[in-house]
């Protein structure tokens, strides 16, 4: 059995030393809301009554704004139209 998307939300926590707040800003980096509660109720314990499961729009989400905040934001495509003359 693979690895739930909780729990690769969480391993990515820890191997960035991410807080609750840094996590939001990421978030926002591509115009995606969340809160830090519903955070909390993503990292809880399976077992606990407020646990919620993390969709792939919220994973999906903070890796793409996880890439800006590491990299930068993605240069502007340049449109360069090429002309074959002969």
């Amino acid at each position: 059995m693979g690895l739930s998307n909780n729990d690769t939300f969480k391993k990515l926590r820890v191997a960035h030393k991410l807080r609750d707040d840094e996590i939001v800003k990421i978030c926002a980096l591509v115009n995606f809301t969340v809160s830090k509660s519903e955070l909390g109720a993503v990292f809880r314990n399976e077992n606990h009554e407020k646990y919620m499961p993390c969709g792939d729009q919220l994973l999906r989400n903070f890796l793409d704004g996880l890439i800006i905040h590491l990299r930068g934001p993605r240069p502007p495509k340049e449109n360069k139209i090429k002309f074959n003359r002969n």
